[in-house]
């Protein structure tokens, strides 16, 4: 009898411990690592007629909840206007957050410096000019981690320098992908 009860107390404990560590490899395969909440994608901009245009403007985000993130980009622009022999490279970067109201649909706000180069009697010249672009967006999921999103912002600061007429808004469309 004493066999018994040492086995069934063994088999008791042994299934105690082995169901604690299956608890808990299911508690740390649901906790996301660090490196799945970065994602990546951006800009890629093509435009012809009076100006030719090419934009490239790659982002890095970082996911601090299932609905907000924060992210920086880098912009470069190539312009070549055909009226003229002026051809214009413009560079910048920007941070920004987001912000999911429902899973398609996102609320995002940019802060963003950009030189942008300009003609002028004496060949051309360079100016740095701040937006405070606000707006939202949808995104769209087409694979397991890649998303296709587009959006639409408007500059706030609205500053005197800038070469967009007050309250044209930014429509840029793009796919994100992460790690």
């Amino acid at each position: 009898m004493k066999k018994i009860a040492a086995i069934i107390l063994f088999l008791f404990i042994s299934s105690l411990l082995f169901a604690q560590e299956d608890t808990t490899k299911v508690k740390e395969e649901q906790k996301p690592p660090a490196a799945s909440k970065i994602y990546y994608g951006g800009e890629l901009g093509l435009s012809f007629g009076s100006v030719f245009r090419i934009r490239v403007a790659p982002l890095i985000g970082y996911k601090l909840s299932p609905k907000a993130s924060i992210g920086a980009k880098l912009v470069y622009e190539y312009l070549n206007y055909s009226d003229s022999d002026f051809t214009a490279n413009n560079y910048g970067a920007s941070v920004f957050a987001r912000y999911r109201v429902v899973p398609q649909l996102y609320v995002h706000g940019e802060f963003a410096y950009a030189s942008y180069e300009y003609q002028t009697f004496r060949g051309s010249d360079r100016e740095w000019i701040p937006f405070l672009l606000v707006g939202g967006g949808f995104i769209q999921p087409v694979g397991p981690r890649t998303f296709v999103y587009a959006e639409v912002l408007f500059d706030v600061l609205m500053d005197d320098n800038s070469p967009y007429q007050d309250w044209e808004p930014f429509i840029s469309v793009g796919v994100s992908v992460g790690f």
